[in-house]
């Protein structure tokens, strides 16, 4: 049996820390994400918020930009056949 993982990726990579967020109950007040953590239930922590929150709680203000690595592909040449 193959076990599924219970992580939804996409949600995660959609409320980076540093995104900025505004509860729908408490409008034109900001906050910045301080962590998602997918092992909580609510998994979005907020900077100077005392609870996490669900997605459906937030509405995204503003995104920040994700830290990763330009990928870029290897050429490999062969002088001579391998076999």
């Amino acid at each position: 049996m193959k076990a599924e993982s219970a992580i939804d990726w996409d949600e995660m990579f959609e409320y980076l820390p540093g995104t900025v967020v505004e509860l729908n109950n408490e409008p034109g007040v900001l906050y910045p994400i301080d962590w998602y953590e997918a092992t909580m239930v609510p998994p979005i922590w907020l900077v100077n918020h005392p609870r996490p929150h669900y997605p459906h709680q937030l509405r995204i203000v503003s995104r920040r930009e994700a830290r990763v690595c330009e990928l870029k592909s290897q050429k490999t040449f062969v002088d001579k056949p391998i076999f």
